[in-house]
Protein backbone atom coordinates (compact mmCIF):
# COMPACT_ATOMS: atom_id res chain seq x y z
CA UNK A 1 0.00 0.00 0.00
CA UNK A 2 1.22 3.30 -1.24
CA UNK A 3 1.76 6.53 1.11
CA UNK A 4 -1.45 8.14 -0.18
CA UNK A 5 -3.42 5.18 0.34
CA UNK A 6 -2.15 5.01 3.88
CA UNK A 7 -2.74 8.76 4.43
CA UNK A 8 -6.35 8.28 3.11
CA UNK A 9 -6.93 5.42 5.91
CA UNK A 10 -5.46 7.49 8.30
CA UNK A 11 -7.76 10.01 7.66
CA UNK A 12 -11.29 7.52 7.69
CA UNK A 13 -9.86 6.31 10.97
CA UNK A 14 -9.29 9.94 12.34
CA UNK A 15 -12.93 11.02 11.03
CA UNK A 16 -14.51 7.87 12.20
CA UNK A 17 -13.10 8.35 15.60
CA UNK A 18 -14.87 12.18 15.69
CA UNK A 19 -18.26 10.30 14.58
CA UNK A 20 -17.83 8.17 17.24
CA UNK A 21 -17.24 10.96 19.32
CA UNK A 22 -19.97 12.95 18.40
CA UNK A 23 -22.40 9.71 18.92
CA UNK A 24 -20.64 9.48 22.12
CA UNK A 25 -22.12 12.59 23.06
CA UNK A 26 -25.97 11.92 22.55
CA UNK A 27 -25.34 8.27 24.18
CA UNK A 28 -24.15 10.60 27.48
CA UNK A 29 -27.17 13.06 27.02
CA UNK A 30 -29.24 9.94 26.97
CA UNK A 31 -28.06 8.66 29.54
CA UNK A 32 -28.12 11.46 31.82
CA UNK A 33 -31.74 11.87 30.98
CA UNK A 34 -32.20 7.77 31.85
CA UNK A 35 -30.47 9.00 35.43
CA UNK A 36 -32.41 12.11 35.99
CA UNK A 37 -36.13 10.37 35.31
CA UNK A 38 -34.59 6.82 37.16
CA UNK A 39 -35.22 4.92 34.51
CA UNK A 40 -32.97 2.39 36.12
CA UNK A 41 -34.87 1.86 39.28
CA UNK A 42 -36.66 -1.01 38.49
CA UNK A 43 -34.74 -3.65 40.54
CA UNK A 44 -31.15 -2.32 39.76
CA UNK A 45 -29.16 -0.85 42.41
CA UNK A 46 -27.89 2.22 40.30
CA UNK A 47 -27.56 3.67 36.29
CA UNK A 48 -23.95 2.19 36.45
CA UNK A 49 -25.60 -1.56 37.61
CA UNK A 50 -28.18 -1.11 34.79
CA UNK A 51 -25.88 0.12 31.88
CA UNK A 52 -23.68 -3.37 33.10
CA UNK A 53 -26.60 -5.43 32.51
CA UNK A 54 -28.17 -4.25 30.02
CA UNK A 55 -25.41 -2.34 27.84
CA UNK A 56 -22.87 -4.98 28.74
CA UNK A 57 -20.33 -2.38 30.28
CA UNK A 58 -17.86 -3.24 32.82
CA UNK A 59 -19.07 -1.37 36.16
CA UNK A 60 -16.26 0.76 36.05
CA UNK A 61 -16.52 1.73 32.89
CA UNK A 62 -20.56 2.45 33.66
CA UNK A 63 -19.92 4.46 36.68
CA UNK A 64 -17.65 6.48 34.98
CA UNK A 65 -19.66 7.10 31.96
CA UNK A 66 -22.63 7.66 34.19
CA UNK A 67 -20.17 10.63 35.98
CA UNK A 68 -19.12 12.28 33.14
CA UNK A 69 -22.75 12.58 31.81
CA UNK A 70 -23.92 14.01 34.76
CA UNK A 71 -20.69 16.67 34.76
CA UNK A 72 -21.06 17.51 31.24
CA UNK A 73 -25.48 18.99 32.03
CA UNK A 74 -23.69 21.66 33.88
CA UNK A 75 -20.81 22.06 31.43
CA UNK A 76 -22.56 22.94 28.59
CA UNK A 77 -19.25 24.34 26.41
CA UNK A 78 -17.86 20.77 26.91
CA UNK A 79 -20.80 19.03 25.94
CA UNK A 80 -21.06 20.87 22.98
CA UNK A 81 -17.61 20.31 21.77
CA UNK A 82 -17.86 16.48 22.03
CA UNK A 83 -21.34 16.62 20.40
CA UNK A 84 -19.15 18.07 17.63
CA UNK A 85 -16.56 16.14 17.38
CA UNK A 86 -13.95 18.61 18.46
CA UNK A 87 -13.06 17.05 21.81
CA UNK A 88 -12.43 12.72 22.64
CA UNK A 89 -14.15 11.25 24.35
CA UNK A 90 -11.43 10.47 26.99
CA UNK A 91 -10.39 14.40 27.06
CA UNK A 92 -13.96 15.00 27.88
CA UNK A 93 -13.65 12.39 30.50
CA UNK A 94 -10.59 14.02 32.32
CA UNK A 95 -11.88 17.35 31.99
CA UNK A 96 -15.25 16.78 33.99
CA UNK A 97 -12.84 15.51 36.78
CA UNK A 98 -12.18 19.28 37.45
CA UNK A 99 -14.14 21.36 35.15
CA UNK A 100 -16.89 23.81 37.02
CA UNK A 101 -19.20 26.06 34.95
CA UNK A 102 -16.86 29.40 35.92
CA UNK A 103 -13.60 27.25 34.68
CA UNK A 104 -14.88 25.14 31.46
CA UNK A 105 -13.49 27.91 28.96
CA UNK A 106 -10.26 27.52 30.37
CA UNK A 107 -10.31 23.75 30.23
CA UNK A 108 -11.65 23.62 26.92
CA UNK A 109 -9.09 25.58 25.42
CA UNK A 110 -6.59 23.43 27.10
CA UNK A 111 -8.36 20.45 25.44
CA UNK A 112 -8.38 21.83 22.30
CA UNK A 113 -4.81 22.66 22.04
CA UNK A 114 -3.41 19.32 23.83
CA UNK A 115 -2.83 15.86 23.28
CA UNK A 116 -4.91 13.50 25.29
CA UNK A 117 -1.69 12.80 27.39
CA UNK A 118 -1.29 16.63 28.33
CA UNK A 119 -4.48 16.64 28.90
CA UNK A 120 -4.32 13.96 32.11
CA UNK A 121 -1.12 15.92 32.92
CA UNK A 122 -3.00 19.63 33.28
CA UNK A 123 -5.91 17.29 35.06
CA UNK A 124 -3.63 16.14 37.23
CA UNK A 125 -1.76 19.04 38.07
CA UNK A 126 -4.99 20.72 38.42
CA UNK A 127 -6.62 18.52 41.00
CA UNK A 128 -3.12 18.91 42.97
CA UNK A 129 -3.73 22.35 43.47
CA UNK A 130 -7.54 21.76 44.30
CA UNK A 131 -6.40 18.81 46.80
CA UNK A 132 -3.50 21.59 48.37
CA UNK A 133 -6.44 23.92 48.90
CA UNK A 134 -8.73 21.28 50.41
CA UNK A 135 -6.14 20.56 52.44
CA UNK A 136 -5.52 24.42 53.57
CA UNK A 137 -9.25 24.62 54.10
CA UNK A 138 -9.58 21.65 56.36
CA UNK A 139 -6.97 22.63 58.25
CA UNK A 140 -8.11 26.44 59.05
CA UNK A 141 -11.31 24.86 60.24
CA UNK A 142 -9.35 22.22 62.75
CA UNK A 143 -7.55 24.90 64.09
CA UNK A 144 -10.90 27.21 64.61
CA UNK A 145 -12.55 24.44 65.77
CA UNK A 146 -13.84 25.65 69.32
CA UNK A 147 -16.61 25.17 71.99
CA UNK A 148 -17.30 27.24 75.16
CA UNK A 149 -20.14 26.24 77.59
CA UNK A 150 -20.51 29.27 80.40
CA UNK A 151 -22.82 30.49 82.84
CA UNK A 152 -24.21 33.71 82.07
CA UNK A 153 -25.27 36.13 84.96
CA UNK A 154 -28.98 35.04 84.98
CA UNK A 155 -27.69 31.48 85.81
CA UNK A 156 -28.69 30.28 82.44
CA UNK A 157 -25.55 27.92 80.27
CA UNK A 158 -24.94 29.93 77.06
CA UNK A 159 -23.07 27.22 74.45
CA UNK A 160 -21.46 28.72 71.36
CA UNK A 161 -18.87 27.23 69.56
CA UNK A 162 -17.83 26.21 65.80
CA UNK A 163 -17.10 22.74 64.61
CA UNK A 164 -15.48 20.99 61.42
CA UNK A 165 -18.08 20.11 59.18
CA UNK A 166 -17.86 16.46 59.77
CA UNK A 167 -18.65 16.83 63.55
CA UNK A 168 -21.28 19.36 62.83
CA UNK A 169 -22.76 16.88 60.32
CA UNK A 170 -22.87 14.44 63.65
CA UNK A 171 -24.61 16.92 66.10
CA UNK A 172 -27.10 17.84 64.11
CA UNK A 173 -28.46 14.31 62.92
CA UNK A 174 -28.15 13.19 66.74
CA UNK A 175 -30.26 16.74 67.30
CA UNK A 176 -32.70 15.70 64.85
CA UNK A 177 -33.29 12.38 66.21
CA UNK A 178 -33.26 13.50 69.91
CA UNK A 179 -35.76 15.92 68.80
CA UNK A 180 -38.06 13.00 66.99
CA UNK A 181 -37.78 11.47 70.20
CA UNK A 182 -38.85 13.95 72.40
CA UNK A 183 -41.89 14.76 69.57
CA UNK A 184 -42.86 10.84 69.77
CA UNK A 185 -42.84 11.11 74.00
CA UNK A 186 -45.35 14.31 73.75
CA UNK A 187 -47.66 12.83 71.70
CA UNK A 188 -48.08 9.68 73.24
CA UNK A 189 -48.64 11.89 76.46
CA UNK A 190 -50.89 13.72 74.90
CA UNK A 191 -53.10 11.12 73.40
CA UNK A 192 -52.96 9.22 76.89
CA UNK A 193 -54.43 12.47 78.77
CA UNK A 194 -56.92 13.21 75.85
CA UNK A 195 -55.44 16.07 74.71
CA UNK A 196 -56.46 17.31 71.42
CA UNK A 197 -53.30 17.72 69.35
CA UNK A 198 -54.08 20.68 66.93
CA UNK A 199 -54.24 22.56 70.91
CA UNK A 200 -51.09 21.75 72.50
CA UNK A 201 -48.82 24.43 71.04
CA UNK A 202 -44.96 23.83 69.21
CA UNK A 203 -42.00 24.81 70.81
CA UNK A 204 -39.76 26.89 68.55
CA UNK A 205 -37.12 25.51 66.94
CA UNK A 206 -35.04 27.03 69.17
CA UNK A 207 -36.35 25.70 72.29
CA UNK A 208 -36.97 22.23 70.73
CA UNK A 209 -32.99 22.27 69.77
CA UNK A 210 -32.45 23.09 73.66
CA UNK A 211 -34.65 20.26 74.90
CA UNK A 212 -32.73 17.66 72.48
CA UNK A 213 -29.33 18.66 73.61
CA UNK A 214 -30.43 17.83 76.72
CA UNK A 215 -31.53 14.47 76.00
CA UNK A 216 -28.49 14.29 74.00
CA UNK A 217 -26.16 14.55 77.39
CA UNK A 218 -28.91 12.82 79.75
CA UNK A 219 -28.42 9.95 77.42
CA UNK A 220 -24.53 10.04 77.01
CA UNK A 221 -24.10 9.68 80.29
CA UNK A 222 -26.93 6.92 80.90
CA UNK A 223 -25.15 5.03 79.00
CA UNK A 224 -21.83 5.95 80.26
CA UNK A 225 -20.57 7.75 76.84
CA UNK A 226 -20.63 3.80 75.54
CA UNK A 227 -22.02 2.77 72.27
CA UNK A 228 -22.37 -0.81 73.08
CA UNK A 229 -21.52 -3.80 71.82
CA UNK A 230 -21.71 -4.36 67.87
CA UNK A 231 -23.63 -7.66 68.41
CA UNK A 232 -26.60 -5.39 71.02
CA UNK A 233 -26.50 -2.53 68.80
CA UNK A 234 -27.30 -3.63 65.29
CA UNK A 235 -29.86 -6.27 66.61
CA UNK A 236 -33.33 -6.40 65.56
CA UNK A 237 -35.76 -8.19 67.02
CA UNK A 238 -38.82 -9.09 65.39
CA UNK A 239 -42.34 -10.34 66.70
CA UNK A 240 -44.54 -12.24 64.34
CA UNK A 241 -47.42 -14.94 64.71
CA UNK A 242 -46.43 -17.87 62.65
CA UNK A 243 -49.47 -17.60 60.46
CA UNK A 244 -48.57 -14.49 59.46
CA UNK A 245 -45.23 -15.62 58.49
CA UNK A 246 -46.49 -18.15 56.15
CA UNK A 247 -49.05 -16.14 54.70
CA UNK A 248 -48.80 -12.20 54.75
CA UNK A 249 -52.87 -12.09 54.51
CA UNK A 250 -53.24 -13.61 58.01
CA UNK A 251 -54.49 -11.75 60.34
CA UNK A 252 -52.19 -11.55 63.20
CA UNK A 253 -48.95 -9.00 64.56
CA UNK A 254 -45.94 -8.28 62.40
CA UNK A 255 -44.38 -6.07 65.15
CA UNK A 256 -40.68 -4.58 65.79
CA UNK A 257 -39.49 -4.75 69.70
CA UNK A 258 -40.73 -1.06 70.38
CA UNK A 259 -44.01 -1.78 69.27
CA UNK A 260 -44.19 -0.12 65.62
CA UNK A 261 -45.82 -2.62 63.09
CA UNK A 262 -43.92 -3.40 59.96
CA UNK A 263 -45.75 -5.31 56.90
CA UNK A 264 -45.51 -9.22 56.84
CA UNK A 265 -43.63 -9.49 53.88
CA UNK A 266 -40.61 -7.42 55.73
CA UNK A 267 -41.13 -9.81 58.37
CA UNK A 268 -40.45 -12.41 55.94
CA UNK A 269 -37.79 -11.17 54.63
CA UNK A 270 -35.70 -10.57 58.22
CA UNK A 271 -37.06 -14.12 59.07
CA UNK A 272 -35.18 -15.69 55.76
CA UNK A 273 -31.70 -15.34 57.18
CA UNK A 274 -32.14 -14.45 61.09
CA UNK A 275 -31.53 -15.93 64.55
CA UNK A 276 -35.62 -17.82 65.61
CA UNK A 277 -36.34 -17.87 69.45
CA UNK A 278 -40.56 -19.73 69.57
CA UNK A 279 -42.55 -18.41 71.80
CA UNK A 280 -45.94 -20.24 73.13
CA UNK A 281 -48.47 -18.01 74.41
CA UNK A 282 -51.71 -18.92 76.69
CA UNK A 283 -55.03 -17.05 75.98
CA UNK A 284 -54.07 -14.39 78.24
CA UNK A 285 -50.78 -13.39 76.24
CA UNK A 286 -48.57 -14.58 79.07
CA UNK A 287 -45.92 -15.99 77.41
CA UNK A 288 -46.00 -19.92 78.81
CA UNK A 289 -42.74 -21.84 76.32
CA UNK A 290 -39.78 -19.80 74.95
CA UNK A 291 -37.70 -22.67 73.17
CA UNK A 292 -33.42 -21.71 72.77
CA UNK A 293 -32.71 -19.87 70.29
CA UNK A 294 -31.39 -21.00 66.52
CA UNK A 295 -30.03 -19.85 63.58
CA UNK A 296 -32.21 -20.42 60.59
CA UNK A 297 -29.47 -21.27 58.27
CA UNK A 298 -26.50 -22.82 59.62
CA UNK A 299 -22.84 -21.37 59.38
CA UNK A 300 -21.81 -24.47 57.51
CA UNK A 301 -24.82 -23.79 55.01
CA UNK A 302 -24.09 -20.82 54.54
CA UNK A 303 -20.33 -20.98 53.74
CA UNK A 304 -21.64 -23.43 50.77
CA UNK A 305 -23.91 -20.79 49.50
CA UNK A 306 -21.51 -17.57 49.16
CA UNK A 307 -18.86 -20.66 47.67
CA UNK A 308 -21.64 -21.48 45.13
CA UNK A 309 -23.47 -18.59 44.27
CA UNK A 310 -20.30 -15.75 44.98
CA UNK A 311 -22.75 -12.40 45.30
CA UNK A 312 -26.08 -11.35 44.70
CA UNK A 313 -27.88 -13.86 42.03
CA UNK A 314 -30.01 -10.90 40.92
CA UNK A 315 -29.22 -10.09 37.64
CA UNK A 316 -27.09 -7.24 37.21
CA UNK A 317 -26.35 -7.25 40.42
CA UNK A 318 -23.55 -9.60 41.76
CA UNK A 319 -22.78 -7.66 45.06
CA UNK A 320 -20.41 -9.89 47.10
CA UNK A 321 -21.76 -10.25 50.53
CA UNK A 322 -25.95 -10.72 51.01
CA UNK A 323 -28.36 -12.94 52.84
CA UNK A 324 -29.47 -16.19 52.25
CA UNK A 325 -32.82 -15.98 50.56
CA UNK A 326 -35.33 -18.90 50.43
CA UNK A 327 -37.12 -19.24 47.39
CA UNK A 328 -39.78 -21.28 48.92
CA UNK A 329 -39.94 -19.61 51.99
CA UNK A 330 -39.41 -22.02 55.61
CA UNK A 331 -42.37 -20.40 57.00
CA UNK A 332 -44.30 -22.12 54.45
CA UNK A 333 -42.59 -25.82 54.35
CA UNK A 334 -39.68 -25.15 52.08
CA UNK A 335 -36.83 -26.51 53.49
CA UNK A 336 -33.45 -25.13 54.30
CA UNK A 337 -31.49 -27.16 51.91
CA UNK A 338 -29.15 -25.48 48.95
CA UNK A 339 -31.18 -26.00 46.36
CA UNK A 340 -33.73 -23.70 48.32
CA UNK A 341 -31.61 -20.91 49.11
CA UNK A 342 -30.06 -18.14 46.59
CA UNK A 343 -27.72 -15.27 48.11
CA UNK A 344 -29.58 -11.62 47.27
CA UNK A 345 -27.65 -8.76 48.71
CA UNK A 346 -30.02 -6.07 51.17
CA UNK A 347 -31.51 -4.32 48.39
CA UNK A 348 -32.48 -6.89 46.14
CA UNK A 349 -33.62 -9.26 49.45
CA UNK A 350 -35.96 -6.25 49.83
CA UNK A 351 -37.28 -6.12 45.76
CA UNK A 352 -38.17 -9.75 46.10
CA UNK A 353 -40.00 -9.45 49.88
CA UNK A 354 -41.78 -6.19 49.77
CA UNK A 355 -41.26 -4.67 45.55
CA UNK A 356 -42.90 -7.73 44.18
CA UNK A 357 -40.16 -9.12 42.51
CA UNK A 358 -40.15 -13.06 42.03
CA UNK A 359 -37.78 -15.84 41.28
CA UNK A 360 -37.70 -19.31 41.00
CA UNK A 361 -35.34 -21.97 40.48
CA UNK A 362 -35.83 -24.32 37.32
CA UNK A 363 -35.50 -27.89 36.73
CA UNK A 364 -31.70 -26.96 35.30
CA UNK A 365 -30.72 -25.49 38.93
CA UNK A 366 -30.93 -21.87 37.33
CA UNK A 367 -33.03 -19.19 38.64
CA UNK A 368 -35.60 -17.28 36.85
CA UNK A 369 -36.55 -13.41 38.02
CA UNK A 370 -39.76 -11.66 37.14
CA UNK A 371 -40.50 -8.01 37.45
CA UNK A 372 -43.41 -7.05 39.43
CA UNK A 373 -45.72 -7.20 36.07
CA UNK A 374 -44.62 -10.40 35.32
CA UNK A 375 -42.22 -9.89 32.31
CA UNK A 376 -38.82 -11.88 32.48
CA UNK A 377 -35.45 -10.28 33.36
CA UNK A 378 -33.31 -12.16 32.13
CA UNK A 379 -29.32 -12.40 33.78
CA UNK A 380 -28.29 -11.14 30.09
CA UNK A 381 -30.58 -9.09 27.82
CA UNK A 382 -31.02 -9.90 24.65
CA UNK A 383 -28.45 -8.06 22.01
CA UNK A 384 -30.56 -4.79 20.42
CA UNK A 385 -30.99 -4.70 16.76
CA UNK A 386 -27.59 -3.06 14.52
CA UNK A 387 -28.23 -2.13 11.11
CA UNK A 388 -25.76 -3.42 8.69
CA UNK A 389 -24.34 -1.19 7.92
CA UNK A 390 -23.85 0.70 11.30
CA UNK A 391 -20.73 3.34 10.09
CA UNK A 392 -22.67 4.06 7.19
CA UNK A 393 -25.82 4.79 9.12
CA UNK A 394 -24.05 6.82 11.70
CA UNK A 395 -22.55 8.60 8.94
CA UNK A 396 -25.72 9.55 7.64
CA UNK A 397 -27.81 10.39 10.92
CA UNK A 398 -24.55 13.05 11.49
CA UNK A 399 -25.12 14.45 7.74
CA UNK A 400 -29.07 15.28 8.50
CA UNK A 401 -28.28 16.58 11.33
CA UNK A 402 -26.10 19.02 9.73
CA UNK A 403 -22.94 17.92 11.50
CA UNK A 404 -19.54 18.52 9.68
CA UNK A 405 -16.96 16.32 10.80
CA UNK A 406 -13.57 15.38 8.88
CA UNK A 407 -10.11 14.02 9.40
CA UNK A 408 -9.07 17.26 11.19
CA UNK A 409 -11.87 17.96 13.35
CA UNK A 410 -10.46 16.81 16.74
CA UNK A 411 -6.50 17.53 15.73
CA UNK A 412 -4.96 19.31 18.85
CA UNK A 413 -3.38 22.66 18.37
CA UNK A 414 -0.55 21.79 19.59
CA UNK A 415 2.86 22.26 17.74
CA UNK A 416 5.35 20.31 19.84
CA UNK A 417 6.43 22.26 22.22
CA UNK A 418 7.26 21.10 25.71
CA UNK A 419 4.39 21.18 27.98
CA UNK A 420 5.27 23.01 31.76
CA UNK A 421 2.74 21.59 34.05
CA UNK A 422 3.76 23.98 36.46
CA UNK A 423 3.22 26.73 34.72
CA UNK A 424 0.10 25.93 32.89
CA UNK A 425 -1.46 25.27 36.57
CA UNK A 426 -0.22 29.19 37.47
CA UNK A 427 -1.77 30.69 34.41
CA UNK A 428 -5.33 28.34 34.42
CA UNK A 429 -5.99 27.98 37.91
CA UNK A 430 -7.84 30.36 39.47
CA UNK A 431 -6.66 29.77 43.08
CA UNK A 432 -3.20 29.72 41.90
CA UNK A 433 -3.33 32.81 40.16
CA UNK A 434 -6.18 34.90 42.51
CA UNK A 435 -5.35 38.02 39.85
CA UNK A 436 -7.03 35.63 36.80
CA UNK A 437 -10.81 35.25 37.75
Amino acid sequence: MDMHALDQLGAEIAALSAHLDAATAHLLDLIREFDVHAGWNNGFRSCAHWLKWRVGLDLGAARERVRVARALGTLPLLSQALAKGKLSYAKVRALTRVATPETEARLLAVGRAGTADQVERIVRGWRRMDRKAEIAEAKRQHAYRALRVYQAEDGMVVVRGRLAPEVGAVLIQALNAAREALYQQARAKRAETGLVVDSWETPPMEQQQADALGLLAETALHHGIDPGAPGERYQVVVHVDAPVLADPDQPGQSLLEDGARVSAETSQRLACDASRVVMQHAADGRVVEVSARTRTIPPALRRALHHRDRGCRFPGCGVRFGQGHHVVHWAQGGPTTLSNLALLCRRHHRAVHEDGYQFARQYDGELEFRRPDGRPLPEVPPHPEVPDDPVGALRARHDAEGLVVHAYTATPGWLGERLNVAYAIDVLHPLANPMIR
